[in-house]
């Protein structure tokens, strides 16, 4: 991936994770919502946010990408104040289910009971 492509990723993803955590005003979205990825297209028009919970609650995902999807033109247009980008690309939300795997994993090792060694 060119240099070009990981800093608009990078900076959109602190500009998205920032307008999730403080300038909407849903309050169904809590602290628990986290953007871990963003994935731009390399001409810049369509754009992949992963969002994952950092809680254990699935039956929320769903949910929670519904309202990110019908916030897509709010989010657009703060971004387009936030960037300076030729244009602000179609948004696209997704639930990042790595994180739910890193849940189990650790529930599975605690598990386990193993003893400590001296």
């Amino acid at each position: 991936m060119s240099k070009r492509i990981d800093r608009a990723n990078s900076e959109l993803l602190r500009c998205v994770s920032d307008i999730i955590h403080n300038k909407m005003n849903d309050p169904r979205i809590n602290d628990f919502v986290m953007v871990s990825e963003v994935n731009v297209t390399p001409d810049f028009k369509f754009c992949k946010v992963k969002i994952c919970l950092l809680e254990k609650d699935v039956a929320k995902s769903d949910e929670i990408i519904k309202i990110l999807q019908k916030s897509e033109g709010f989010i657009k247009h703060e971004l387009s104040q936030m960037v300076n980008m030729p244009f602000v690309p179609k948004i696209t939300f997704v639930f990042d289910k790595s994180t739910l795997n890193v849940i189990r994993v650790e529930e599975l090792l605690k598990s386990l009971n193993i003893p400590k060694e001296d």
